[in-house]
C-alpha cells in the first residue's frame, strides 16, 4: 500500500509538472478557431504549422540567434574565468584570501534585483547600453556560485598530485591546465549546464540593458508579443516551443551529466 501511494505521488508530480509543456505544444499547433472552441488540453484537429511558420518568417530567428550567441559567450567565459578564480582560491595562497572569498560569496545572498539598477547606471556611465558589451559584462566574469562550486571541488582533490607535479618543475599553469582540469570533468560539466539553462531563459537584464533588435534575446522577444490590445497566444506558444526545443535536447543527450550534476551539486 506504501508504495502504491508513493507511485501515485510521484506520477501525480509528474504530471503537475509536465502539464504546463503539454498545453504549449498543443496551444502552438492550433489555429485561433480551435484555440476558442476546444478545450486546452485537446489538440486541435488538424493540427496545424501556421504559427510556427508566420514566427519564423519574421524576425524570430535572429532573436534565437541572438540568444545562441549570449549563451555560448557567458558559458565559454564562466567556465574559463570561474576555474582561474576557484583554483586562486582553493590552492594559491595569498594574504586575505579566505576573507576575500567568503566575501565574494556573501553576495549571493543579495537578490539579482537590487543590483539591477546599479548596473545599469555603470553600464550608462561605460556607454554600453544596448551593445553586447553591457549585456555580457555583468556575468561572464563568473558567478559567486560557480567559483563555489569550483573551489569546493578543488579543495576536494588530492593534494599530493600538485606536490609531484611541483617536484618535477610544473608551474601553476601546467597543474591547473594539464592535471587538475581534466579531474574536474563532473564540476565543469555542472557548470556549463547551470550556466546554459540560466543564460538561454535570462529575461530580466536583457530587457533592461538592450532596446534594438541588434542584441534583443529571445526572451525578450517573445514577453513583446504581449504588447498591444490583443494576446496573440498561438504566436506564443509557437515561440515557447521553439525555445523549448534546445533544453529537452539537452536533457535527451546530456542526462547522465545532468543527473550527475545534480548529485554533485547536492553533496558538494
Amino acid at each position: 500500500m506504501k508504495r502504491f501511494l508513493l507511485y501515485a505521488a510521484l506520477l501525480t508530480g509528474a504530471f503537475v509538472s509536465v502539464f504546463p509543456y503539454l498545453l504549449v505544444v498543443l496551444t502552438a499547433f492550433k489555429t485561433q478557431g480551435q484555440l476558442n472552441s476546444t478545450d486546452p488540453w485537446l489538440p486541435g484537429l488538424p493540427p496545424t504549422l501556421a504559427n510556427i511558420t508566420r514566427l519564423l518568417g519574421g524576425d524570430f530567428p535572429r532573436y534565437l540567434g541572438n540568444t545562441l550567441l549570449m549563451t555560448a559567450a557567458l558559458t565559454i567565459g564562466q567556465l574559463i574565468f570561474t576555474t582561474f578564480a576557484a583554483y586562486a582560491f582553493a590552492r594559491l595562497r595569498f594574504r586575505g584570501r579566505d576573507a576575500l572569498f567568503w566575501l565574494y560569496v556573501a553576495t549571493m545572498m543579495v537578490p539579482g534585483a537590487v543590483t539591477m539598477i546599479p548596473l545599469f547606471l555603470i553600464m550608462r556611465e561605460l556607454d554600453v547600453i544596448n551593445t553586447w558589451y553591457g549585456l555580457l559584462a555583468p556575468y561572464i566574469l563568473g558567478t559567486p556560485y560557480g567559483i563555489f562550486l569550483m573551489r569546493q571541488f578543488f579543495r576536494g582533490l588530492p593534494g599530493g598530485l600538485e606536490e609531484a607535479a611541483r617536484i618535477d618543475g610544473a608551474g601553476p599553469m601546467t597543474i591547473l591546465v594539464r592535471i587538475l582540469l581534466p579531474l574536474c570533468r563532473p564540476a565543469l560539466g555542472t557548470l556549463a549546464i547551470i550556466t546554459v539553462i540560466s543564460s538561454w531563459n535570462s529575461f530580466l537584464w536583457p530587457l533592461i540593458i538592450t532596446s534594438g533588435d541588434d542584441t534583443k534575446v529571445m526572451t525578450v522577444a517573445l514577453a513583446g508579443l504581449k504588447v498591444g490590445i490583443g494576446v496573440d497566444y498561438n504566436l506564443m506558444m509557437a515561440g515557447g516551443l521553439i525555445a523549448l526545443v534546445p533544453m529537452i535536447a539537452i536533457f535527451v543527450f546530456f542526462q547522465r551529466y545532468i543527473v550527475r550534476s545534480v548529485v554533485l551539486t547536492g553533496l558538494k
